[in-house]
């Protein structure tokens, strides 16, 4: 047990570090790249909460693409920024008023809208569970009480996707 927990604080590490500074870095950058292509095509590797997502940059104008993990609470998709306000996704959805672009073996049109604080501990929670990659850049736990995702809440951007039903091809 011991020594399972020492890999995982390696990986974790290593996970933080290739996204030091919040920013990606060449090696989480190409993961990236090879993630949204596997997330976008739908293959055997991507569940259907793995998504790439395409919004537009709030300073090119450019189409900008990225492999993100959708959670799932009450039917409801939500997109959580792992890295906090300071992603720069996050800036780029808030200047394009939400309106983005889902693929995922096909492609939806779909509006994020942002949570309140207040609502987002379960989202968090849930996010944690289905997204082994976020972990360690989040400051707890998975399994710890809803109580504690309720004071990191504020940290992590989430969004509301409407418009992306699985199975549901445009």
């Amino acid at each position: 047990m011991i020594d399972q927990r020492s890999r995982l604080r390696r990986l974790h590490w290593i996970k933080r570090w290739i996204y030091r500074g919040d920013r990606p870095h060449a090696i989480a950058k190409l993961l990236n790249r090879y993630w949204s292509s596997q997330y976008r095509s739908g293959s055997r590797l991507a569940r259907s909460r793995d998504v790439e997502l395409e919004v537009r940059g709030r300073s090119s104008g450019r189409p900008i693409r990225f492999p993100i993990v959708l959670a799932d609470v009450d039917n409801v998709w939500y997109a959580v920024s792992m890295l906090g306000a300071n992603a720069n996704w996050v800036r780029n959805v808030q200047a394009a008023n939400g309106v983005a672009l889902v693929r995922h073996g096909g492609s939806w049109n779909v509006r994020l809208t942002e949570v309140p604080p207040t609502r987002r501990a379960p989202i968090l929670k849930r996010y944690l569970d289905i997204a082994p990659g976020a972990r360690p850049h989040f400051p707890i736990d998975r399994s710890a009480p809803l109580s504690r995702f309720e004071s990191i809440a504020p940290d992590y951007p989430t969004f509301r996707v409407d418009g992306f039903t699985p199975g549901e091809r445009v």
